[in-house]
């Protein structure tokens, strides 16, 4: 069947956010005689509440620290990294054929809207997505279907017709609960991790030309 929408995830796929947090929060761990565990970190990637790292701080060191300054700190730190980021490689390449070929095109996220369109408009990407769906529209976040399903109906699309491009395992998970295509690229910290079903993984969406990854996905799509 062939490709007619590409739902992006934003966290990680289209602006590394990620790979920040983990910099800053190994960071307040180390400060603290502690060491964070990349497996650890990473449940809370592409969903919403699942990890909470001062609470695993104080278990690690068997006492309490200073979860509101420690979350102040790191939040001011975070967004000063977050703010110098570019656009993941691969990106604007993936859009553009999308739009050449008249591929309807959505995103996908956990976060919330504000976070996502701010950062979006901020790159000069907004607008050229049909749809954005978020935490704010949907009962339950990745690894839930819910957020891809909600993508694909505001594309006017079957699932099936549809292809995710994500990053984290939750969302991974999630695009398979949805019937949907998925080519994973996690971020350089999940390189070596074993991963969920997906159709295609790559190391970067510029890994291959966009045309490429289209055309490998719809192969091994058509070869079942």
């Amino acid at each position: 069947m062939a490709i007619r929408g590409i739902i992006f995830d934003f966290d990680g796929l289209i602006l590394d956010t990620e790979t920040p947090d983990l910099t800053v929060l190994t960071e307040q761990y180390r400060d603290h005689g502690a060491t964070l565990l990349v497996e650890r970190w990473a449940l809370g990637l592409g969903t919403h509440g699942t990890f909470h790292p001062y609470q695993e701080l104080e278990q690690l060191i068997g006492r309490p620290v200073d979860e509101a300054a420690l979350q102040q700190a790191r939040r001011a730190r975070y967004l000063r990294i977050v703010e110098g980021q570019a656009l993941q490689p691969g990106v604007t390449e993936v859009l553009a054929l999308a739009e050449a070929r008249g591929l309807a095109r959505a995103i996908a996220s956990s976060s919330d809207r504000a976070w996502v369109t701010g950062w979006t408009q901020r790159h000069g990407i907004h607008g050229r997505f049909q749809a954005i769906r978020t935490r704010d529209d949907v009962a339950r976040v990745k690894p839930a279907p819910d957020l891809f399903l909600a993508a694909a109906a505001a594309l006017g699309l079957p699932p099936a017709e549809c292809l995710v491009l994500e990053d984290s395992p939750n969302g991974m998970r999630a695009a398979h609960a949805a019937g949907m295509a998925c080519v994973a690229v996690p971020i350089p910290a999940l390189a070596a991790a074993e991963l969920p079903p997906h159709t295609l993984r790559l190391g970067s969406l510029a890994q291959l030309p966009a045309d490429a990854l289209l055309a490998e996905v719809e192969r091994r799509l058509a070869s079942g």
